[in-house]
């Protein structure tokens, strides 16, 4: 399995941060590769991506969520990930966007693209164009503020 972090300061308060991230229906304007999501219900998600020319579909579950502090998921079909997002208040009009994702390839193309970097990259690149449509709107396209306990 392979681990990425990624951090980005983004000079928008926590709650609009955390608020947007919330609209995963939001993240092909902003997620490489990235189709369509379509939320299901409060923590089922089902996404359609296309990379490298390899298009796929699969559910994850949230499996944590605390407004304005994290969102955590995993995989519930295709290539097994998981990963955590959590906002930091650094100031009144500055948060700090952290990604932790753990990938485990499929594949000799996936496998090769991993030890290049290529996903570390990608999320860095995602985090950046979130930086951009965040900064750029100056609020948010919607909120959703419920809480997901871990292990619930």
């Amino acid at each position: 399995m392979s681990n990425t972090t990624e951090s980005i300061d983004i000079d928008v308060d926590v709650t609009t941060i955390y608020n947007q991230w919330t609209q995963f229906e939001s993240f092909p304007q902003f997620m490489d590769g990235v189709d369509e999501v379509r939320q299901i219900d409060d923590t089922h998600l089902h996404w359609k991506t296309s990379i490298g020319g390899v298009t796929r579909e699969f559910d994850a579950t949230i499996t944590e969520q605390h407004p304005d502090e994290r969102v955590a998921w995993k995989s519930d079909s295709g290539t097994d990930h998981a990963g955590v997002i959590t906002f930091h208040r650094l100031g009144d009009h500055t948060t700090r966007v952290t990604a932790q994702i753990d990938v485990d390839p499929e594949g000799f193309a996936e496998n090769v693209a991993d030890k290049a970097g290529v996903i570390s990259r990608r999320v860095k690149g995602d985090l950046s164009r979130f930086k951009e449509f965040v900064e750029s709107r100056g609020t948010e396209t919607g909120a959703w503020r419920g809480d997901v306990p871990a292990g619930s």
